[in-house]
């Protein structure tokens, strides 16, 4: 003891070493915690404050300054102490179980926490105890404990190694059923980290032959796949999901609890951040108002129908009610989005539909999810100071990736729309003499968008609307391309036709010339949805392209990147040979005459050399998921070629487009290479073949009897590879599997 405070003096110890010495010896097993707790009043400020500097100031200077408090407490032994107080009631078999008060948790768990945020390698060591991770859920039971509890939790999970397995926790069941709402959406923020597959991180291993190779050696379902499962198990956990989800603001509860909380909790991270940003919203409201009145207003109970009468600071609460609400709808939108692209998709389908949560979101589409966003500082937890991620961003992106999962592949996409706007379809059919899509005839008209629109008309609308420079272009364009993907339907790109979607992207495409690689990818994907096989599209297009120039430019966007705008070559190509079969009608021979990107297309030359360079782009060691697309585009150009019997004939123009770039073999070789994988990676049984089937309108079966016989062994076959490969350049068996 005479050593730690002379010690103390000189190395400004703050007298952390005894007062760790003191709660050591009035913690033991049988002592009165209450003496701890005392001693716990002592530690507290001296961590966290150092906690605060680390919040308040820039990240990057926090982290090169160091803190000695914390790094002291943890050096002395604080931490695992605390972790044992915290733990003594399951450990000690009496009959008399030691009880801990609410209050002796919070300061624990506070100081742990100040500690994890400031002291490096603390939250890892913590992770690595799994007993006391599974025992943390525990303590969620208690109100008066939940949120520093779940802010903690979420820290430990976000540097965890190994994803635990949420049917580990005990009691789940109920832990989850005793959660009033708010709770459940914290909660949801802890899910997320339980129910995504962990990132590998390097992109080298996000090859298709690495992922092929890892799914050989993981046969069964993930971590990430058996927590879905435990959670759809949970007796009424969707249902509970989509009524927080569809929740109005105006029927949020506890928000003064909230707003107390946040009062009392401020040496957390998360919320000293948010007390910050309703600050600055609350300045930037009232102006003449003073920080302090702004502090007296959070506990002021703001009365709707006053709103419009009351002076500008007393409407604060309403705005915190609505950030609030915001932040927390992230958080359940993104559960649901995992668990839509989960393999139990179907009955989380089948439940989402059930609970109305596609009307219930379009309820909420003006009111909160596509308002006018306030330029809030807040910053989202686990991001740094300078990513944009506001929550009212966060939402508007989480809530375009709902849509993107909800509609892909699957018939309930009908429930995006309202009842007069599925009879609309049902005309578009009538009128066209085709059949009517049996999805839409299926479809519960007691499910679908209620109001004057639909869910996808509006997104329509906002997506019109959005700026040149805007990141949700990328996100619009791929929800309502999402609504199209699947089997072709004449009636749902009519839909979309009607309402100016060619048009607006044309516009983005050719006249702001859109830069953005990601934004471009998702229009050209978009576009060649809608106008796959519909010869009013391309009638459409080529009256908004009326122009050399404008055509030029449409094309220097296509070909600047081959492997974003690939899936619409491929659409051109298909639309092109079924038009060629129905020049008996007079609209569609008329089109092919005039429209400029049809004739563009129709020359060999330039099919050639789009075949040419997809071929060229891509090798089996950097196949991904991304540019993958462009050898089956590939295939589709040589697939047309063969039903006429012209295959040969690009395979020979191959040749000799190789030895004109003076490189004998090396297309050839590749692509034989290319099409192996195909072969290997598609005839997989897990595989989905049906995505193929449909995005091109040709069997399946036609796709392996081409790929069989470019891949044919016999020199004399003309539809062979090889049979165009030199032998002194041949270097068709060199094995590309990755062990």
């Amino acid at each position: 003891e005479i050593l730690l405070k002379e010690r103390d003096k000189k190395a400004k110890w703050n007298g952390i070493p005894l007062l760790l010495k003191k709660l050591y010896e009035t913690s033991h097993p049988n002592s009165d915690l209450s003496q701890c707790q005392s001693i716990l009043k002592e530690i507290s400020p001296l961590l966290s404050t150092e906690a605060m500097v680390y919040v308040r100031e820039d990240m990057k200077a926090a982290q090169e300054s160091t803190f000695s408090n914390t790094y002291i407490f943890d050096l002395f032994g604080g931490v695992d102490l605390l972790v044992e107080i915290l733990m003594r009631p399951t450990l000690i078999t009496q009959k008399k179980k030691q009880k801990i008060s609410d209050d002796l948790i919070k300061d624990c768990l506070s100081i742990l926490y100040n500690t994890c945020i400031c002291t490096e390698g603390v939250t890892k060591r913590l992770a690595e105890r799994n007993d006391f991770v599974l025992f943390l859920f525990t303590l969620m039971t208690n109100q008066a404990t939940f949120l520093q509890t779940a802010t903690l939790i979420e820290d430990i999970l976000g540097v965890k190694k190994e994803m635990i397995q949420l049917e580990d926790i005990p009691n789940l069941a109920s832990l989850v059923s005793s959660f009033d709402q708010q709770q459940l959406a914290n909660f949801c923020r802890i899910l997320s980290v339980t129910i995504s597959e962990l990132d590998t991180g390097s992109d080298d291993k996000n090859t298709l032959l690495a992922k092929n190779a890892q799914q050989k050696k993981n046969a069964g379902p993930s971590r990430a796949e058996i927590n879905q499962a435990t959670l759809l198990n949970i007796p009424g956990f969707i249902e509970r999901l989509c009524k927080l989800a569809t929740r109005k603001v105006s029927d949020t509860r506890g928000t003064s609890n909230f707003l107390q909380e946040l009062e009392e909790w401020y040496t957390w991270l998360d919320n000293a951040l948010v007390l910050d940003a309703l600050m600055h919203m609350a300045n930037e409201e009232a102006e003449q108002s003073s920080t302090e009145t702004i502090t007296s207003s959070l506990t002021e109970s703001s009365d709707e129908s006053a709103l419009a009468a009351s002076p500008p600071r007393s409407r604060l609460p309403h705005s915190m009610k609505i950030m609030h609400e915001i932040m927390y709808k992230v958080e359940v939108l993104y559960v649901l989005c995992v668990l839509l692209m989960g393999r139990q998709r179907n009955q989380v389908h089948k439940m989402i539909a059930e609970f109305k949560l596609i009307p219930g979101l379009n309820n909420l589409f003006e009111e909160l999810i596509w308002r006018k966003h306030s330029a809030s500082s807040l910053v989202l937890h686990g991001h740094n100071q300078n990513c944009d991620c506001s929550p009212e961003i966060s939402l508007k992106i989480q809530f375009l990736r709902l849509l993107q999962s909800f509609s892909d592949h699957h018939e309930n996409k009908y429930l995006l729309l309202n009842n007069q706007e599925l009879s609309e379809l049902s005309a578009i059919s009538l009128k066209a003499n085709i059949p009517e899509v049996e999805a839409v005839v299926n479809t519960d008209r007691n499910l679908v968008c209620d109001g004057k629109k639909g869910l996808l008309t509006r997104l329509l609308q906002v997506m019109k609307k959005e700026p040149a420079e805007s990141s949700f272009r990328f996100w619009q364009a791929r929800a309502v391309e999402s609504f199209l993907r699947g089997v072709t339907s004449y009636a749902d790109q009519m839909f979309l036709l009607k309402r100016g979607l060619l048009e607006h992207i044309l516009y983005c495409i050719i006249d702001s010339e859109c830069k953005s690689r990601d934004v471009l990818q998702s229009y050209f994907d978009l576009l060649g949805e809608l106008m796959k096989f519909n010869i009013d599209a391309f009638k459409r297009f080529n009256k908004y392209v009326n122009t050399e120039d404008k055509f030029q430019v449409f094309l220097n966007q296509i070909n600047s990147s081959l492997v974003d705008s690939n899936m619409l070559v491929r659409c051109i190509a298909l639309s092109l040979d079924r038009f060629e079969n129905q020049t008996d009608d007079v609209k569609v021979a008329e089109v092919l005459s005039e429209c400029r990107l049809l004739s563009y297309m129709s020359r060999l030359s330039i099919r050639m050399s789009f075949l040419f360079r997809l071929i060229n782009i891509i090798q089996v060691q950097t196949l991904t998921q991304e540019n993958v697309s462009c050898l089956n585009t590939s295939l589709v150009i040589l697939m047309l070629a063969r039903r006429k019997s012209k295959l040969p004939f690009y395979l020979n123009m191959l040749r000799e487009m190789e030895y004109a770039d003076k490189y004998p073999g090396y297309i050839l070789n590749n692509f034989h290479s290319l099409v192996r994988f195909w072969e290997q990676h598609y005839l997989n049984k897990d595989k989905d073949s049906t995505c193929l089937e449909n995005s091109s309108c040709i069997s399946f079966r036609y796709w392996k009897e081409t790929v069989s016989v470019l891949l044919s062994p016999d020199r004399t076959s003309p539809c062979a590879i090889v049979s165009y490969i030199d032998e002194a350049y041949m270097d068709v068996d060199r094995d590309f599997t990755e062990e």
